[in-house]
């Protein structure tokens, strides 16, 4: 299930578009100002945020430039500026696509569901010219050399991949790329951490791509 942001100060506007994405089966969660949007977006994993341009406190630009200083989500934004730089803007700040209000709610799912089979087909995602991950695929590349990763490997690498800078915790980690009831506990995500570095890691003394957060967890260094 796609967990996807909905950003805007328009109550009865997320009413309805929630509803309607509710009923595609995404999961939705819902801000009404920048800072809970921001708050939501650091508590969760999203795979796609649908962010209005006006807010009450924090302007959609700013929320779009943090969000990109640590994650490749795709963003919709939502705007009632129509000029031309206007979106050369938005885009430059990081957004990928623009929807005009007002909008049609079935082209704004349509639009969606564009993302998400894109999605599905496999992005690749490079970080640099240290890592290459084909999502479809599963091929991991570091360095330009191919590697076999074990399933609770790759999304864990895949996970602080998708969200650069965010610090995880043992336990988000556990939550996140675990299924297996055996596996629920803490220090589980240490060896499998382990076991990555050896494979991605020049010097796993010196690790470059998986930075430990002393006291906190982890996250991408690169």
């Amino acid at each position: 299930m796609f967990n996807i942001l909905l950003v805007d100060d328009e109550i009865k506007i997320t009413e309805v578009v929630k509803a309607y994405l509710d009923k595609e089966g995404y999961n939705t969660f819902v801000a009404h100002d920048g800072k809970k949007a921001l708050e939501l977006f650091n508590q969760e994993t999203f795979d796609l945020v649908i962010l209005d341009r006006m807010l009450p406190d924090i302007s959609g630009e700013e929320i779009c430039e943090k969000i990109r200083q640590t994650s490749l989500v795709h963003i919709i934004m939502l705007t009632a500026k129509t000029e031309e730089e206007d979106k050369i803007d938005g885009f430059n700040l990081g957004c990928d696509d623009y929807v005009c209000k007002p909008f049609n709610v079935k082209e704004l799912i349509l639009r969606i569901k564009a993302v998400f089979r894109k999605i599905d087909k496999g992005d690749v995602i490079k970080i640099k010219d240290e890592v290459e991950i084909n999502t479809l695929s599963h091929e991991v590349k570091i360095r330009g050399h191919e590697v076999n990763l074990t399933n609770t490997e790759y999304k864990i690498l895949l996970l602080l991949v998708k969200n650069q800078k965010k610090i995880f915790t043992r336990d988000e980690l556990l939550e996140l790329v675990t299924d297996d009831h055996y596996e629920k506990f803490d220090r589980i995500i240490d060896a499998h951490i382990k076991n990555l570095r050896q494979k991605i890691e020049e010097d796993t003394r010196k690790p470059k791509i998986i930075q430990t957060v002393y006291g906190v967890g982890y996250k991408l260094g690169i």
